[in-house]
């Protein structure tokens, strides 16, 4: 874990500690990570579950104002900043962001969610 009190994404310093109000699919325990900046232009992420009970998890998300500057979905509030999940690439696929269903965090408090938009968004969109 990485240490930090705050990793900057989208122009804003985030809490390093995000706190999921539920389990994202897929992993159920889960709901405390750490966020981490894996680039120095602060675009790639790695959120990793903080929960010793449970097994340990790693996810990799960007900031989607890079790789999709047309991206702009309705998070519902001015005080939240979106990331999306990565899907790495295989030997038969290039890797992809999940740009339906993003994590909405919370600018001051660092809680999120992940939200299913309205908006015609793909579940797989191609990464550069």
């Amino acid at each position: 874990m990485s240490g930090a009190t705050s990793v900057r994404v989208a122009g804003h310093d985030l809490p390093a500690v995000l706190d999921l109000l539920e389990p994202l699919p897929g992993l159920p325990g889960r709901t405390s990570y750490e966020l981490e900046a894996l680039d120095e232009g602060g675009v790639l992420f790695a959120l990793r579950s903080r929960e010793p009970q449970a097994a340990p998890a790693r996810l990799f998300v960007v900031d989607p104002s890079v790789p999709f500057p047309d991206y702009t979905p309705d998070l519902g509030s001015d005080q939240a900043v979106a990331l999306v999940v990565v899907h790495p690439p295989t030997d038969r696929s290039a890797a992809t962001a999940n740009l339906l269903a993003p994590l909405v965090v919370d600018i001051a408090t660092g809680r999120a969610h992940q939200r299913v938009l309205d908006e015609d968004w793909p579940l797989h969109a191609p990464l550069g």
